[in-house]
């Protein structure tokens, strides 16, 4: 196997749930659920049995409406939630070999550091809005252990130039800023420590017209001088046909589909598939 064929991330059977579950809603296969709510018990099964890979300088695009699972799956690959059972690996943590679920909270604080970049769908969650930009990026840097002052500087103002943050604004506070803005400074934050893998999630969501454009052109140009890979979440299929490689569909928490992204663009097998890449025409 080469370099190119091991996984950067490799997910098996994550599973999310809300609330304890009963017996009309435990077993998949007899489980009556609405959606996937449980109409007995409550239960929510936010994620079931999600599985994928990530290889080397991939997007995968991950699609679906509001309630499909998608963000919350990133939460729990990002360690903002726990999984309820399920496996992740990452080429560059411990050779693969170590789930990531099962770490320590102190080495998942590592993977988040070193490893992961995320870009929130909203930048409050990503930023500190009080500290200046130049600030957010060396506060990522300190995480990860760097104490050389300089260095920092440095390496804020390359990031903060590579995503078009004007020079006199670095030492601005990113809540005097745009949307637009936010999220550029969020990217380069993620990507303060050269992570292999990045998770954006919703990353245009709420931002004008050209304003997404111009995001997007940042987040494709620096892909391809990075060669980083992504996990890109959308309920928008233009977002992922500009950007994603493969494709995975969900509904209702579920992988429906997945493939390459033009042989799901263009021919959809899941009636649901059929129904959001009709909208898009």
């Amino acid at each position: 196997m080469t370099e190119f064929e091991v996984p950067v991330l490799s997910v098996r059977n994550l599973h999310k749930q809300y609330g304890p579950g009963c017996e009309h809603c435990r077993d998949e296969q007899s489980a009556t659920l609405v959606k996937n709510h449980c109409q007995v018990c409550g239960t929510v099964y936010a994620c079931r049995n999600v599985s994928f890979d990530v290889f080397p300088g991939e997007v995968l695009g991950i699609v679906g409406e509001s309630g499909s699972g998608k963000s919350t799956l990133m939460q729990c690959l990002y360690f903002d939630q726990e999984v309820t059972s399920g496996e992740a690996f990452v080429s560059a943590f411990e050779n693969g070999e170590e789930n990531l679920f099962e770490q320590s909270s102190q080495q998942q604080r590592y993977i988040r550091n070193h490893i992961m970049g995320k870009v929130y769908q909203n930048p409050l969650l990503g930023l500190r809005m009080n500290f200046s930009s130049i600030g957010n990026i060396a506060e990522k840097l300190i995480a990860a252990g760097s104490r050389d002052v300089g260095m920092m500087e440095n390496r804020g103002a390359e990031l903060l130039n590579k995503v078009n943050i004007p020079v006199h604004r670095r030492k601005e506070a990113p809540k005097n800023f745009s949307g637009g803005m936010q999220q550029r400074v969020q990217i380069a934050k993620a990507l303060s420590n050269n992570p292999p893998l990045l998770l954006l999630d919703e990353v245009t969501t709420g931002l004008d017209l050209s304003v997404q454009a111009s995001v997007l052109d940042l987040i494709k140009g620096l892909q391809r001088e990075l060669n980083i890979s992504m996990v890109l979440v959308s309920h928008d299929l233009g977002v992922i046909r500009m950007l994603a490689d493969r494709t995975l569909v969900m509904l209702d928490g579920m992988v429906i589909e997945q493939g390459l992204t033009d042989q799901i663009l263009e021919d959809p097998q899941h009636r649901y598939t059929q129904q959001l890449v009709h909208s898009l025409l």
